[in-house]
């Protein structure tokens, strides 16, 4: 390997490096805050408002993901990825610095606002340096940090909290993003873009509307606010109106922030509805699994947490060597309808689950859900990014990204609404007439649950994993229609260039490709 050659793949090595840390930052927020929101409340007081320290960071994550891809394919990735770094950071400092609930929230908020360009940004810069050939390995990689950090958010947050202090939750991304923010400055190569910056403000302020009000109704309905409510509904209408007028207006804009050519693609209209889906399935996995860990079982929160190490493993497995697998082989289109197919069957299994099944059963479980979303979530950018046009890069995977997290929003809500009449009809039935009060679906404390006597408490946990079972079957049934989707996907061969418009000559090495950029 000449010198010139291994300088590339250092400088590769740098920026994948660097984007990882980026991808994980983003991840990681969106729940390690979960663990410690009771010390905070202890803290800071509050507790009516304590829902939106989680909601804040996921609504103004998803509110700004389109514009941040709009804004890549602009003014270039790599200044609008340090923008949201630097946004993210500050944020941060804010967050850790917090004296009160409101303040808290606020400055989630904003970190939030750095949040949605981070997982956007990192995905999108990928398609910068690495053709899509050889990308389907560093995409494996990305989901498997992706899917990590959901499930480790909570453990290393409830760490964090008991040995330092909840503000360590936050001061903890500074040090890190430091370190990404000067690698990408120093590594990371300036694209120039061909496109004359635009702004679609009105057609920006309208996507904002309707996904804050589909957040908010997904969010707040059926917990903090009865789905009848006035302002559920009133938010609801509102948000399909301002949705309508948003398509309508990007019909028009010279620059749209998520452009209707967009939707003329078969891939990037399946991939969407595949990923709403896979979201959907994913985040309600990752809700109810550990209340079945903790109310059925008798874990404690940190060790439900552990429990489901086997669905990460499973996971990151499988997206790595699917991703290997593509670069080695330019097939990718086989892998999302086996992975799908694999969802399937483990939401099936997780559905039987009862006060009987094993430790060993349901980690065998939760390893064959893993395997299954491995191998779809990194194909479906892999393939958005492959159909659309370079100009269009960062918008398609900012888009492909958004359904996803749309999907795990609405999934969440739904599921937990199914839960929640399943689990009040279930108790009601099972339970005997004096312990009526224990059919209530709020009374789902481990720890009032292990005091109950033995044949109330059999009963109870037979009708809890009941009502669970149903969660997990209505979650298999999405996951069958994403399994049909996926077989309407057709196999683009994979581009061995960075830009489209670059004849189909160049080296597959990516190291080549990044040398061949002009320095940042």
């Amino acid at each position: 390997m000449t010198a010139r050659a291994t300088d590339h793949r250092r400088q590769l090595v740098a920026v994948l490096g660097s984007l990882m840390v980026v991808m994980l930052l983003a991840a990681l927020d969106q729940t390690i805050v979960a663990t410690a929101l009771p010390t905070i409340v202890g803290d800071l007081g509050g507790l009516e408002h304590l829902s939106w320290v989680v909601t804040a960071y996921l609504l103004a994550q998803t509110v700004v993901t389109p514009l941040y891809g709009k804004l890549g394919d602009q003014y270039g990735r790599k200044r609008v990825l340090q923008a949201a770094i630097v946004i993210f950071l500050i944020g941060s400092i804010l967050c850790g610095l917090a004296q009160s609930m409101p303040e808290l929230i606020l400055f989630r908020a904003i970190q939030g606002l750095g949040g949605g360009g981070l997982m956007v940004g990192a995905q999108a810069a990928l398609g910068d340096v690495v053709p899509p050939r050889q990308r389907g390995r560093y995409t494996g990689l990305f989901i498997a940090i992706f899917g990590a950090a959901s499930v480790a958010g909570p453990l290393l947050g409830g760490f964090i909290t008991t040995n330092l202090s909840w503000r360590w939750i936050f001061y903890i991304n500074i040090p890190i993003g430091l370190a990404a923010l000067v690698v990408l400055g120093v590594a990371f190569p300036k694209v120039a873009s061909n496109l004359r910056p635009s702004i679609d403000y009105l057609g920006t302020s309208l996507l904002a509307i309707g996904l804050t009000a589909v957040v908010l109704v997904t969010t707040l309905g059926g917990t903090t606010l009865a789905w009848t409510s006035p302002t559920i509904l009133a938010m609801a209408v509102g948000g399909v109106l301002a949705l309508v007028a948003f398509f309508v207006v990007e019909g028009r804009a010279a620059e749209p922030v998520l452009p209707p050519r967009l939707w003329r693609s078969r891939t990037f209209t399946l991939t969407s509805a595949v990923g709403f889906i896979i979201g959907f399935s994913l985040y309600g996995a990752l809700t109810f699994l550990p209340l079945f860990q903790q109310v059925v079982r008798g874990a404690s929160p940190t060790a439900s947490g552990l429990q489901l190490l086997p669905l990460m493993l499973g996971l990151i497995v499988s997206s790595v060597g699917s991703g290997r697998l593509i670069a080695r082989t330019g097939h990718y289109r086989v892998f999302p309808i086996v992975g799908t197919g694999l969802t399937v069957v483990g939401l099936t299994l997780l559905a039987q689950m009862g006060p009987t099944t094993s430790t060993a059963t349901a980690a065998g479980f939760m390893v064959v859900l893993g395997f299954g979303l491995g191998m779809v979530m990194q194909v479906l950018i892999l393939a958005v990014q492959n159909d659309a046009p370079y100009a269009d890069l960062g918008v398609a995977t900012a888009g492909a990204t958004l359904f996803r997290s749309i999907g795990g929003s609405i999934g969440t809500a739904a599921l937990g609404a199914v839960f929640t009449n399943r689990l009040i009809h279930e108790l009601t039935s099972r339970l005997p007439a004096g312990a009526g009060a224990l059919a209530h679906a709020g009374n789902v404390n481990p720890a009032a649950v292990a005091a109950l006597p033995a044949p109330v408490r059999g009963s109870y946990l037979d009708g809890f994993s009941a009502a669970l079972g149903t969660v997990f079957t209505v979650a298999a049934i999405a996951a069958v229609l994403a399994f049909a989707l996926t077989w309407f996907l057709r196999e683009v061969p994979l581009r061995t260039t960075l830009r489209d418009e670059v004849p189909d000559t160049t080296t597959v090495d990516a190291t080549v490709s990044v040398g061949e950029r002009v320095p940042g």
